[in-house]
């Protein structure tokens, strides 16, 4: 799917990250496992430290902490707020919904509509379709597009598979209606032929949890995980990746008018240092434009990436001029999405940890 939408201007964003940090080579050596692989791994792939959420702390405390402070620190598009768009896997409750909470713990108007996507890694781009979509064509002023997730949660600490990847986050993101600005590009598409690459196999309707315990079971590899774990086929998710990721971004750049020179930074969902580095390479675009440091310094933060390495590794272009960027999110579903798009000056606040409750 293509999507080419005009009048809409990125306004601001924030962070907020899990306080707890988890580190892959300690936990690593504590499970007993060989310290030259372990650091091996994290040259290779990127894993050092992620950032979880503490007991209690879920994707919708931290996007409420993030929301809370960008609308402060912009109290005129805030004003003008019609939406808020919540993306998340990892919902507070099956009913109701994370949008609809957290507009209530912002205290928004009842005129302002409230509604969830679920979506994972792709999320945000997702999101922000949605968003501009309401601007450009929907009657609203502005829209405050929530992202996030504690999937740290969703994996089994024996699973060494997929444990040491996920870091929690969430970010807020405001989309304004601007006559005067140019044209953002999407390309969105979807595998369902192949979603359970990506699965939590039971404790849905589908499958729902019974009254007993949860029944472990170790793979070949010695990962132990049961049903209501978050379960990844890693060789499949990479090759996913590799096929359909840079498509999307070729499409995208060509839906833009856009080659490799014309755009200033290549933003991918943060899943780790090779897979980045192999589609960068893939796609034509030097190691400079390409941020990818940040699942080593916050783990896996789903659809939190993206805004996170916008803040983190742009934040100062951002803060102060037009900025062409493309980015591209993968994920569970199978799904993935791409935007090509000029943003800045922005708002951009100091991504934060969530404190710890007293």
């Amino acid at each position: 799917m293509q999507t080419t939408l005009a009048a809409v201007r990125l306004a601001g964003l924030a962070v907020t990250t899990g306080p707890l940090v988890r580190d892959f080579v300690a936990e690593g050596l504590a499970a007993g496992q060989d310290a030259a692989a372990l650091e091996r791994v994290a040259r290779t792939v990127g894993l050092r430290r992620r950032l979880v959420a503490a007991p209690g702390q879920t994707a919708l405390d931290l996007c409420a902490d993030a929301a809370a402070r960008l609308l402060a620190a912009t109290p005129e598009a805030a004003g003008r707020l019609d939406a808020v768009i919540f993306v998340t896997q990892t919902p507070d409750h099956a009913q109701p919904n994370n949008a609809n909470l957290l507009h209530g713990r912002l205290r928004l108007a009842r005129t302002v509509a409230a509604y969830d996507v679920s979506l994972g890694c792709s999320g945000w781009v997702h999101g922000l379709q949605q968003a501009a979509l309401l601007c450009a064509h929907g009657g609203a002023r502005a829209v405050l597009l929530c992202a996030g997730d504690t999937l740290s949660r969703a994996t089994n600490p024996r699973d060494r598979a997929t444990d040491p990847l996920f870091g929690d986050a969430g970010a807020a993101t405001l989309v304004v209606r601007d006559d005067t600005a140019g044209p953002w590009c999407f390309v969105l598409g979807a595998d369902g032929s192949r979603a359970r690459v990506i699965e939590v196999p039971a404790g849905g309707a589908r499958a729902p949890r019974g009254p007993g315990p949860w029944v472990e079971r170790a793979d070949a590899e010695g990962n132990v995980r049961h049903p209501g774990d978050l379960h990844m086929d890693g060789a499949e998710v990479f090759n996913f990746t590799l096929r359909e990721v840079p498509a999307a971004i070729a499409e995208v750049m060509a839906l833009a008018g856009w080659t490799e020179p014309d755009v200033d930074a290549l933003v991918m969902h943060q899943a780790n240092r090779f897979v980045l580095s192999s589609v960068g390479r893939k796609c034509g675009f030097p190691a400079a434009k390409t941020p990818m440091d940040l699942v080593e310094r916050f783990g896996n933060q789903s659809s939190a990436s993206i805004p996170c390495a916008l803040a983190e590794s742009l934040g100062a272009e951002l803060r102060s001029r037009p900025t062409r960027i493309v980015a591209c999110g993968f994920g569970v579903g199978l799904s993935w999405g791409a935007v090509a798009f000029t943003a800045g000056p922005l708002t951009i606040l100091p991504t934060v940890p969530l404190p710890l409750s007293p």
